[in-house]
This record gives C-alpha cells, sequence and structure tokens, in this order.
C-alpha cells in the first residue's frame, strides 16, 4: 500500500513537471523590457521568446510575431530552444515508462525485476529531463543579469526575467523530485525482493536428530 502510494505521488509530481516543461517551451514570457532610468514607456510591454516575441500594449492588445528565422535569436535562446525540445520529450517519455511500470502493480516473483528496472527507467528519465529544463532556464537567466548591469549595453535592450524562467525552475525541480522517489521506490522494491525470497535455514528439530540417530543404529546393527 505504502509503495502504491509512493508510486501515485512520484506519478503527479512528474506530471505537473511535464505539463509545466511543455508550458515553459511555448509561453513567450522568457526576457520581459525593463522599465529603467529613461526607458518609461510603461503602456507598452515586449516579451521575447523561444519561438516568437510580442508586444502588449496598455493590457488591452497584444502582438505577436513568429522569428523570421533561428539566426535571428541570441546564442542562448537559440540552445535553449533544442534543450526545451529535449527535456520535453524527455519528460513525456518518462511519464508514459513511469505508467507502464505502475501498471503492473501486482507482479509474479519473475517479474519483480522487471518492474524494478522498468521504475528506475522512468526516474532515470525524470531527472535527466530536469537537469537537461535547468540547463537553458540558467542560461537565459544568467544572460539577462549579466546585461542588465552591463552598462555597455543600452537601456531599451536591457530585460528582466519573465515568469516562464520561473516556471522553468519549478518545473524542473518538479522532474528531479519524481525522479528521486522513484529511483528510491525501485531500491526500495530490490531490498523487499531480496528479504522476501532468501530461503530460510533449516534447524533440524529433537525429533529428527532422534529419528536419525536410531536409523544410524539401525545401520550399525545389520552388519553385526
Amino acid at each position: 500500500m505504502g509503495s502504491g502510494a509512493l508510486q501515485i505521488v512520484g506519478l503527479f509530481v512528474g506530471g505537473i513537471g511535464m505539463i509545466g516543461t511543455f508550458a515553459v517551451t511555448g509561453m513567450p514570457q522568457w526576457r520581459v523590457s525593463a522599465f529603467i532610468e529613461t526607458n518609461i514607456i510603461v503602456f507598452e510591454t515586449i516579451w521575447e521568446g523561444l519561438w516568437m516575441h510580442c508586444i502588449r500594449q496598455a493590457n488591452i492588445r497584444m502582438q505577436c510575431k513568429v522569428y523570421d528565422s533561428v539566426l535571428a535569436l541570441s546564442p542562448d535562446l537559440q540552445a535553449s530552444r533544442g534543450l526545451m525540445c529535449a527535456g520535453s520529450v524527455l519528460s513525456f517519455l518518462a511519464f508514459m515508462v513511469a505508467i507502464i511500470g505502475m501498471k503492473c502493480m501486482r507482479c509474479t516473483q519473475s517479474s519483480w525485476q522487471a518492474k524494478g528496472y522498468i521504475i528506475l527507467t522512468a526516474g532515470l528519465l525524470f531527472i535527466l529531463s530536469g537537469v537537461v529544463e535547468l540547463i537553458p532556464v540558467c542560461w537565459v537567466a544568467n544572460t539577462i543579469i549579466s546585461d542588465f548591469y552591463n552598462p555597455v549595453v543600452n537601456v531599451a535592450q536591457k530585460r528582466e526575467l519573465g515568469e516562464a524562467l520561473y516556471l522553468g525552475w519549478v518545473a524542473a525541480v518538479c522532474l528531479i523530485a519524481a525522479g528521486a522517489i522513484f529511483c528510491c521506490f525501485c531500491h526500495c522494491c530490490e531490498k523487499t525482493r531480496s528479504y522476501g525470497y532468501s530461503a530460510p535455514t533449516h534447524y533440524p528439530t529433537h525429533h529428527e536428530h532422534l529419528h536419525r540417530k536410531m536409523e544410524s543404529s539401525y545401520s550399525k546393527s545389520q552388519y553385526v
């Protein structure tokens, strides 16, 4: 019962991380315009994402345009596009493998080892997808912070951290947590299986010992 609840918790947390990864990949709020110094045009907000950039005017009208070319993006956003797509695929695969592992809750002795391998694979995929997602999110955040405090960069080109980055950190933590849960479950299953199927040591009882002694005495009398 406890192991089943642990699997459900891991699958739920991993599902949240997977959905968050999909949302972060498509959201345009990776870079948000900063209103500092002489840049006081507050009625217009600029969003820059992996696939498009948007201009929102006075919370009423918003226009978005897909990038004409990948080369128009900065190097960090170019790499982030590929890494986030890879992270999305890995998180989806991890979620599906975890579901397959949970479907064989009632396993025979011969399938316990296969079940452990499936759960371990799901856990490793969840951890890998979380790490892959952390790389672009942290990379873009570091670039934004570096440009913000760089006096050489024009004020109009400075950006702030968008909502997609914060959501990306949360999703990555959920994926890594789900992977840790499944790996811990696999370790507990291996211990339970090794303890449950070890043959108990048989000690002879007093009656068996007396019976063997009588048989030995009879065998000696036959030679007399």
